[in-house]
């Protein structure tokens, strides 16, 4: 029941002739849609056209969108967590490269038997939390070059971005493909709990699917069994969003996540 109301107070009907203003106005105000009546992958290509420049990446097929089920090929390959079966930490997308894409779309075409569900925390959240019992591990998380994402061509950066206006960024992998400097190592239990604290479960039926804003939004996915089928697609949307989120005040000690919104 609380995942139906999730859902649905954050739906955005992919008909409506606004579609389009209403994704800009919901990404700046909660960096999370989710969405449903896609009735084919041509469909989710489609509607990710209207929204973002379509971005091409190793996994991806010819069409620009990337096919994500169990392949029983990559099960023990680092950085391929996606095409097996099993749980996935929390994390953002192409982590590993200078300017990952701002927008990630997962639309599911078919459902698990049993689990698989999406795993969402909101980014804001666990800076807000995480600043309210220890600031000096948003000081350390927030030092650049204290993370390594990726393989040999992977990317120095850092799990928090704090840019000049205040806001912030996140970024983050806890595959075999991470590395932390030893400045940070001693505050992961602490990033990880948040994680977890604020984690809200989105399971997906068929045609259903979600927008996050990669700059706010981790994601992660429960372990599955059956043929679950699911198309990710990534970009920048066609009109610029601010960078990360504005961080809750000082003065707030419950860390929320994303607001509800009216239904269209």
């Amino acid at each position: 029941m609380r995942e139906a109301k999730l859902f649905s107070a954050h739906f955005v009907d992919i008909q409506s002739p606004r579609v389009e203003e209403v994704v800009r106005e919901r990404l700046r105000d909660s960096g999370m849609i989710t969405l449903g009546g896609f009735s084919s992958r041509t469909a989710v290509r489609d509607f990710a056209s209207r929204i973002m420049d379509i971005a091409p990446h190793r996994d991806s097929d010819p069409d620009g969108l990337t096919t994500i089920r169990d392949t029983r090929r990559h099960t023990h390959l680092a950085g391929y967590g996606g095409f097996g079966n099993g749980e996935l930490a929390p994390h953002t997308e192409r982590s590993g490269v200078p300017e990952p894409p701002r927008l990630m779309l997962l639309v599911c075409g078919t459902p698990a038997y049993v689990g698989g569900e999406c795993l969402l925390t909101d980014g804001r959240a666990v800076y807000t939390d995480i600043a309210a019992r220890r600031r000096d591990a948003i000081v350390a998380l927030s030092k650049p070059r204290t993370a390594f994402f990726g393989g040999g061509d992977g990317h120095p950066t850092q799990v928090l971005t704090e840019h000049p206006d205040g806001r912030v960024s996140v970024r983050l992998r806890l595959d075999g493909l991470a590395r932390f400097s030893p400045i940070v190592q001693s505050y992961l239990p602490d990033l990880r709990s948040a994680l977890t604290t604020y984690q809200i479960r989105l399971p997906l039926a068929a045609s259903q699917g979600y927008l996050l804003d990669n700059e706010r939004w981790f994601h992660a996915r429960a372990t599955f069994t059956g043929p679950r089928l699911c198309w990710r697609v990534l970009g920048d949307p066609h009109v610029p969003l601010l960078k990360g989120f504005s961080p809750a005040s000082p003065f707030t000690t419950t860390p929320t996540t994303a607001c509800p919104v009216t239904v269209l």
